[in-house]
């Protein structure tokens, strides 16, 4: 069983996105709980990659050109967790 969590702070940056931007963000969370991580993975338009650096063990969404989310995953007990900690615009 997959289980999507908000963390505070994308709740919080999720206050001030565009409605499309949390919208896509929702699809995203719903398809994980329903088809599982490794499935969701294989679509193309969400850009699933692992981050590098500082960043090391998170990985971040490709929500638009410009927004991304990023999230964790973890074991607990019998749950595979996912928190998504951050939403927000991306610089180039």
């Amino acid at each position: 069983m997959i289980k999507v969590f908000i963390g505070k702070k994308a709740k919080k940056d999720l206050e001030s996105v565009p409605y499309f931007i949390r919208d896509k963000l929702y699809q995203w969370i719903e398809r994980v709980e329903v088809f599982g991580i490794e499935e969701v993975r294989k679509i193309k338009g969400f850009h699933d990659e692992p981050l590098n650096g500082t960043r090391k063990g998170e990985r971040s969404i490709r929500l638009n050109r410009s927004y991304r989310a990023i999230y964790t995953e973890s074991i607990d007990k019998q749950s595979f967790v996912i928190l998504i900690i951050e939403v927000h615009n991306h610089d180039y």
